[in-house]
């Protein structure tokens, strides 16, 4: 249910039209703070309750972050996580989240990479440095969470890895290299429940990858996979574990993006296609999430200048696809975050080509609608008679991300935005409205 928060509620009596106008700004009832600035390539994860935000890339500065965000949306509240202790700002790195912590390891910043980490814990709201004897420093690597530890495996820096470690915090073990798939990034990783599967990515020496291993405590990389079936080299695909089968979908291959994928399934050591018919158009930097019956892909670029904002929605039993709504949907952006709440896909921030995003959007397959995520308060709106037949709406300047609405009735959602531009002398924004018969109503939303 969407929850209105209407604070600075102005009144002005219009006695000789026997008229009442009434504004308020609409904060969608947000008073946790805003959102985490604009950026790309962060990470977040979902805690059963929050989202969590956290690093990224904005050019326009400061470039790298070491910053980040919670987001409630039962709630729809933003808490800015402390700055005390945080590790390095950073990009490329990996963050796992373990039931109690978010572990953020890795990554890069500005032609280093990075060997360092942290715990966040959200209920004493600080962070703790990740213990000794972690793998050598690197970025595009991947991380799995096991259920009692975090496996760190690929990746670059001077060299592309094909070693990795296990974190059990606090403490670090290594990875064998005997069997392991050949060095590469951007590739994915799944765990499965009782293995880490490694599928695709690039190498300096062997170019694009469709091949994989599978790793497990036991066996360590002993397990056969095959690659007879699998979808074509790339590397920026996504993953999803179902539950049975691993889907990876979309990629690049260093001439274009894919609009296909393939699922294995571990217990078989086979591939099946995953069909295209239905399927969203080509792409890579997108976003994919397991609802529990559907993989949900979303946004993305094309390389031809293309950035979406739209998906569609996978089945696996029925090999079919649904599209996404795109009504209300997030601008269009690649580099974004996608988290699965349980009922909702929560999309936020990346890159739309020419500017870095703030916000985003819940989406709800069960209804095939989304709602926005709230950026930053309304500013108050303020209303004064301008003459014997109209008043005027102000608000300060500079604001953005908010529209001005309009309403007849308060007894119903019918609220439309007021289709004339405001004026703005970069104080306050001002818009003269005439007065109407019977009572209107405006909000900042």
């Amino acid at each position: 249910m969407k929850r209105e928060h209407r604070s600075r509620c102005l009144s002005l009596p219009l006695p000789l039209l026997g008229l009442l106008v009434i504004a308020w700004n609409d904060a969608a009832g947000q008073s946790g703070g805003n959102s985490p600035s604009a950026r790309d390539r962060h990470t977040a994860v979902w805690t059963g309750k929050e989202m969590i935000v956290w690093g990224g890339y904005n050019s326009n500065g400061p470039t790298y972050f070491n910053s980040g965000a919670r987001y409630n949306p039962t709630a729809n509240t933003w808490t800015s996580l402390p700055a005390n202790s945080a590790p390095s700002a950073r990009v490329y790195h990996a963050a796992v989240w373990t039931g109690t912590q978010m572990i953020v390891w890795g990554g890069y910043n500005a032609g280093n990479s990075l060997v360092t980490g942290s715990h966040y814990n959200p209920t004493t709201d600080s962070w703790t440095a990740t213990g000794p004897g972690a793998p050598v420093s690197r970025y595009y690597h991947s991380a799995v969470w096991t259920g009692t530890e975090m496996i760190v495996w690929g990746g670059r820096s001077v060299a592309f890895y094909n070693d990795g470690g296990r974190y059990s915090p606090y403490a670090w073990s290594s990875l064998p290299t005997a069997g392991a798939p050949s060095a590469r990034d951007l590739h994915t990783a799944v765990w499965t429940g009782t293995e880490m599967i490694v599928w695709g990515g690039y190498s300096s020496t062997l170019g694009f990858l469709n091949d994989g291993a599978r790793y497990a405590w036991l066996v360590n990389w002993g397990r056969t996979m095959t690659s007879n079936g699998a979808p074509a080299p790339r590397d920026l695909q996504t993953a999803v574990w179902t539950g049975t089968e691993m889907i990876v979908w979309g990629g690049y291959n260093g001439t274009y993006r894919f609009a296909d994928g393939g699922r294995y399934d571990p217990s078989a050591d086979a591939w099946t296609s995953v069909s295209t018919s239905g399927a969203p158009g080509p792409r890579d930097h997108h976003t994919a999430v397991w609802t529990g019956t559907e993989m949900i892909v979303w946004g993305g670029f094309n390389g031809a200048g293309n950035y979406w904002n739209d998906g569609a929605r996978y089945n696996p039993q029925t090999d079919s696809w649904t599209p996404v709504s795109t009504a209300d949907a997030p601008s269009p952006r690649a580099g974004h975050t996608a988290v699965w709440t349980g009922t909702e896909m929560i999309v936020w921030g990346g890159f739309s080509g020419a500017s870095y995003a703030t916000d985003g959007g819940r989406y709800n397959p069960a209804t095939d609608s989304w709602v926005a995520l709230p950026t930053s308060p309304a500013p108050p709106l303020s209303i004064s008679r301008a003459g014997s037949d109209s008043a005027v709406l102000s608000w300060p300047s500079p604001a953005v991300g908010h529209a001005l609405e309009e309403n007849s009735d308060l007894g119903t959602t019918n609220w439309t935005r007021v289709a004339a531009t405001p004026s703005d002398d970069g104080v306050t924004k001002s818009l003269t409205v005439p007065f109407s018969p019977g009572e209107h109503f405006y909000r900042l939303k």
